[in-house]
């Protein structure tokens, strides 16, 4: 039992090793049949070689029998040159031994050659050099001519179409009927058939040459072997032509049938065309779609039966047999066609049921999308679009940045909109607009040195900035003097983050909440678990809003449910759970304000004035907190601190508003809207490793 064990694991590590190596294994294979031509093969390894060539004539047949097209096949050229030179190399073999030891018999060659020839020939060579002549004939003249013609034809056809398929192609493309990757497999498959029937064509001389050849080694085997017999063995003319000519036949016969095959087997394939299928599924339906026709052909053979002279019974029995195929076609292309009702009829009401599916699925709504005019289009879905890959890095950026994943950005083209302009919407409402040029570049103006090159201006759209569109060359012209230059693709790319930044709030929905709480760590859920409200889900995901409003990261996911699960025992609400997350995020937020230059956070404060006066508005009733401000002091205080930002806003610098905590989140409301960027935080929000240097104060 051990003994069989070892024998079959080391045979299925030679399995294994062969097939790991296969590509040495193939070169070994084609330096072997060039060293056929060179090497004398004795009787037993010549069997062998004829009996291989013969399997895979056989096999290759049978390929080309089942493949539904004949691309699935497209190794076929290259297969063809190794086995014609297989066969030509196994002939020279043969002739070696027929000339060296024909003299001894017709087992000389081994025992595949005189099989053949024993069978085929039946001691009559005269009979053997007919079939072997109808046999290269058939070969030679009607299958490898034919095939021939029609790979040429094809591969001239091909070549011709190829620039009407890829516009067909690219029309598809650009109507949207088919996405990129359908398109570039098309191409591919394009390309693939004119280089097939291109090299079939090629491939088609390869047999034509090895019937020319075979007609000639076996013309060379029956005149020198006879030559040799009489001359050097001292044979009689009767005996030599008896021994080399059954040898000759013999072995014109074992090279001309494995030829016959190969040969059907590329007629088969060229003549496939565009069918679709085995040949056998491919032929029988197509004859059998007309039963009519079985039945015409069953009467036309009972009408020639009954001439004098021919086999009624033959033909009355073939009759019969077309008339009951005919039967037996109708009948199944009858239940075809009801099938074929069946399934319209359930399609038909499938439809029905789902209307009210399509019309739900119409009142769905992306969260994030872009609408193209006509000409921005290239964009996305040219070879060369640079668009989407921005766009994915724009998620990760995000998600680094601010701790949560962006909804999939859709982008579609709107024939609507302007051919040049762009349009993003946030849950279906168009936010913001734009408009690019997409074979140009974006300069932009900087104020103090207005740009001299010739081109369109324009404003940058998600800043507002003096621009203007140059062509390419120019474009690199600004870039070498030292202007910012920006493509098409950035310019939305850009806007799209400035709009992103600004509805992050309404992004983070209650679905993306979910999906947070639900990557957590399991004890963190159960930390969510015990907020101390009736939809802890719906607070965390009002908390983050209020986060993402003022543009503090949620990276810090786990912190912050910490802190919101602290904050919900004593307070329910968002202002002040808010808050105290805030002061858990001191550390983070101080980080981001940073000066890299300086290692300073840049703050602005309030006059002690002002710090009374808004102080002495809140008014606290237990858990609720009021501002009481008049709206002239409200006005009054909004300018005085939007002076003091734009001398800093025009030097793109941001410095933060430090204010008292108690009113953080009221000061916060009165700028939300005269100064975005603008970050307010409190003294408690100041971490205490964070170094703070003043760089003005609102006054009164």
């Amino acid at each position: 039992m051990s003994a069989s064990n070892t024998n079959q694991s080391s045979g299925d590590r030679l399995l294994a090793l062969s097939l790991s190596n296969r590509d040495v294994g193939f070169a070994l294979g084609v330096m072997m049949i060039l060293a056929m031509l060179f090497i004398p093969l004795p009787a037993v390894l010549l069997d062998f070689g004829l009996a291989i060539s013969l399997s895979l004539s056989a096999l290759i047949l049978m390929v080309a029998l089942w493949i539904p097209k004949p691309l699935e096949f497209n190794s076929f050229p290259t297969l063809l040159l190794i086995i014609t030179m297989l066969r030509l190399s196994l002939n020279v073999a043969s002739t070696r031994l027929i000339l060296s030891e024909g003299h001894t018999g017709t087992d000389a060659a081994g025992g595949v050659i005189e099989g053949f020839s024993r069978f085929i020939v039946a001691g009559n060579f005269v009979i053997g050099i007919v079939i072997f002549a109808i046999l290269v004939i058939i070969n030679f003249i009607v299958i490898t001519k034919g095939s021939t013609r029609i790979a040429e034809v094809s591969a001239r056809f091909s070549l011709d179409a190829m620039p009407g398929k890829q516009l067909a192609i690219d029309a598809d493309l650009g109507a949207g009927m088919i996405d990129e990757e359908e398109a570039q497999r098309r191409r591919k498959e394009l390309e693939d058939e004119s280089g097939f029937f291109g090299a079939m064509d090629g491939a088609s001389k390869f047999v034509r040459g090895d019937a020319i050849a075979g007609i000639i080694i076996t013309a060379i085997n029956a005149v020198g072997g006879i030559l040799i017999g009489t001359v050097q063995h001292n044979l009689s003319l009767s005996e030599a032509a008896n021994v080399y000519t059954v040898l000759t036949i013999g072995d014109g016969l074992v090279s001309q049938i494995p030829a016959l095959i190969v040969s059907l087997a590329a007629g088969l394939i060229v003549t496939k065309g565009g069918t679709v299928g085995a040949a056998n599924e491919a032929i029988l339906d197509q004859l059998s779609r007309f039963p009519k026709a079985l039945y015409m052909a069953s009467g036309l053979l009972f009408g020639i039966g009954l001439l004098p002279g021919f086999p009624m019974m033959v033909f009355a029995a073939l009759a019969t047999l077309m008339t009951g195929l005919g039967y037996f076609v109708q009948r199944k292309a009858k239940e075809k066609e009801l099938d074929k009702l069946r399934e319209e009829a359930d399609d038909e009401q499938a439809k029905t049921s789902q209307s009210d599916d399509d019309i739900q699925e119409v009142l769905k709504l992306d969260n994030l999308w872009i609408e193209l005019g006509m000409d921005i289009v290239p964009l996305v879905n040219s070879l060369e679009a640079a668009l989407p890959g921005k766009i994915k890095s724009l998620r990760k950026l995000f998600a680094k940045d601010y701790g949560f994943i962006l909804p999939s950005v859709r982008i579609k083209d709107e024939p609507t909109l302007p051919s040049s302009t762009y349009a993003i919407l946030v849950q279906g409402v168009e936010v913001a607009r734009g408009e690019v040029r997409p074979t140009m570049m974006m300069v932009i103006n900087p104020p103090d040195a207005p740009i001299s090159l010739p081109g369109e201006h324009t404003k940058e759209p998600a800043f507002g900035l003096d621009a203007v569109w140059v062509t390419v060359e120019h474009g690199q012209q600004a870039e070498r003097e030292g202007y910012t230059v920006v493509d098409p693709e950035s310019v939305i790319t850009t806007h799209l983050t400035s709009v992103i930044k600004e509805h992050m709030p309404e992004l983070l929905t209650y679905g993306a909440t979910r999906s947070m709480i639900d990557n957590l760590d399991r004890e963190y859920q159960k930390l969510v678990a015990e907020i101390t409200t009736s939809s802890p889900a719906i607070l965390v995901q009002q908390v983050l809003q209020a986060l993402l409003t003022e543009r503090v990261s949620i990276r810090n996911f786990p912190l912050i449910i910490e802190a919101i699960t602290e904050a919900s025992r004593t307070s329910t609400k968002v202002v002040t759970i808010t808050e105290y997350v805030r002061l858990k995020l001191a550390n983070q937020i101080c980080k981001s304000l940073v000066d890299e230059n300086t290692g300073f956070i840049s703050v602005i404060t309030m006059s002690q004035s002002w710090e009374k006066e808004f102080k002495d508005a809140v008014r606290v009733n237990g858990d609720e907190r009021n501002f009481i401000m008049s709206p002239q002091r409200a006005q009054d205080f909004i300018l005085a601190a939007r002076n003091n930002i734009q001398q800093f806003a025009e030097k793109d610098e941001w410095p933060a508003l430090l204010v008292a905590p108690e009113v953080r989140s009221f000061v916060y409301s009165m700028l939300e809207r005269a100064s975005p960027l603008t970050q307010i935080i409190s003294h408690n929000e100041v971490h205490r490793k964070a170094t703070l240097r003043t760089v003005s104060t609102i006054g009164n």
